[in-house]
């Protein structure tokens, strides 16, 4: 009693350290995760309608297979070299996707992610733990092929521009075995690797940028990081500016905050042939309504206007039906809702204006705009009833979503759908993917099987 303690040590305060996990070849990775024999073999994943390769491994890339070649022109050279080609499986990769980001969050609750096969992480309140950040990015790599069987890399930075930066490098250069750490870097290390790589390598920076930047003299990364931020902002504008401070590392891009809503939902696909008939478009109208109402609850949003659109077949110039085009109309409701059947019955209103009788379509979609959060968007005079209807309430309606959504996130999406979006599994307007490998983790009747 009576004697002075001296106050608490608080503890030390570490500089802000990114890191960028990226899976190397995603949509390939996951395939290979589930079928062993496809490593060492050429393969190619393909887009939608298995139209062009949207992913290559490495094996099909020294074969000179570019991105976004049509499938139809790799024949010859898939018959030569035994090029695998497989359609996109979307429910495979995002549910392998959300298992890494699974991984990352038990090394750092501060994920964001920013891409399907990319997640930003801060890990400076990790530094104790492990004798170095390498150490850190190794421990990452490994659980991660451990726990899912994909292989990752990992780049770290004192900002998020330098963590890609540092991402890129670990990709690229073998002796780095998968990790790199620009921040551990000297100077001399440092600028050595910057002078190396093209500016287009700098994240944003793309072909257009990085041939108006090239009568500056402008020519590399360590151009850029050499360059005077305020000129950067007169000439090209703000985030130029940015990316020129993140890279002489000064911080300017916090993580993005996941629960951050969508300004606007999108759900389109193209058809796996082309459809002609109003009622098969109105049924492919309203499943894309149903995907993107389902997201618009996740975040908590309503949508005050629904923009659909329907477009012909670019390819197409001859013929009595010739090329639709594209058309599109904006449908605004009079009380922002995120009902499935509402929403649909708005774009259904949009698709009778556009559609063309006798006009052959290839793709169609929905885009729900003026999005707001649900509890705060202005009711109408009359309330929720002058839409909803009074045999639909509002509070009738959202218990029909819930359970809905509930269902369909136990037993997968389009288990329970409104009728308007047809009762067929193999639809006209179905897309084609007679490649697609089983949906190991997703679906009972596809699971691996042990033989």
């Amino acid at each position: 009693a009576g004697i002075d303690m001296p106050p608490a040590t608080p503890p030390p305060a570490f500089p802000p350290q990114f890191a960028l996990v990226d899976v190397n070849n995603f949509y390939v990775s996951c395939e290979r995760a589930f079928n062993p024999l496809l490593a060492g073999v050429p393969v190619v994943v393909l887009s939608n309608n298995d139209g062009c390769a949207v992913a290559r491994s490495a094996e099909a890339k020294q074969l000179g297979v570019k991105m976004a070649t049509p499938w139809f022109q790799l024949q010859g050279l898939a018959r030569m070299h035994g090029i695998v080609a497989l359609s996109s499986n979307y429910a495979l990769y995002g549910d392998m996707s959300r298992r890494v980001v699974s991984v990352l969050q038990d090394f750092s609750p501060d994920v964001e992610v920013y891409s399907i096969d990319e997640s930003f992480l801060r890990v400076e309140h990790l530094q104790p733990l492990y004798r170095s950040r390498s150490a850190l990015g190794q421990a990452i790599r490994q659980r991660t092929v451990q726990w899912t069987g994909l292989p990752v890399c990992a780049g770290f930075g004192t900002t998020k521009t330098l963590a890609k930066l540092a991402n890129h490098l670990a990709k690229t250069i073998p002796a780095l075995d998968g990790v790199c750490d620009l921040s551990s870097m000297d100077d001399l290390e440092r600028h050595a690797a910057m002078a190396q790589l093209r500016v287009n390598a700098v994240w944003g920076v793309g072909r257009r940028m990085a041939a108006q930047l090239e009568p500056l003299g402008i020519h590399t990364v360590l151009d850029l990081a050499n360059a005077n931020p305020v000129r950067m902002r007169q000439r090209f504008g703000v985030v130029l500016e940015r990316t020129v401070h993140e890279l002489q590392g000064t911080s300017c891009l916090a993580l993005d905050d996941l629960n951050t809503p969508r300004q606007q939902v999108m759900a389109s696909r193209s058809f796996g042939t082309e459809v002609s008939s109003l009622a098969a478009l109105r049924e492919a109208v309203a499943w894309h309504v149903d995907s993107a109402a389902t997201r618009l609850r996740a975040q908590g949003s309503v949508a005050g206007a629904v923009y659909v659109f329907i477009q012909g077949n670019r390819f197409r110039t001859t013929g009595p039906q010739g090329n639709a085009g594209h058309t599109s109309t904006v449908v605004s409701l009079e009380q922002p809702c995120d009902d499935n059947r509402l929403l649909t019955t708005a774009a259904w209103a949009g698709l009778q204006r556009i559609y063309r009788e006798g006009c052959a379509y290839k793709k169609c979609g929905v885009i729900l705009l003026e999005l707001s959060a649900r509890r705060q968007h202005q009711e109408t005079l009359f309330g929720s009833t002058a839409v909803h209807g009074p045999s639909t309430p509002s509070a009738q309606s959202a218990k029909v979503m819930a359970a809905m959504d509930a269902i369909n996130h136990i037993w997968g999406r389009g288990t329970l759908r409104t009728a308007a979006a047809g009762l067929s599994q193999q639809a006209q307007w179905a897309m084609l993917s007679g490649h697609r490998s089983p949906r190991y983790t997703t679906r009972w009747d596809e699971l691996p099987v042990v033989k």
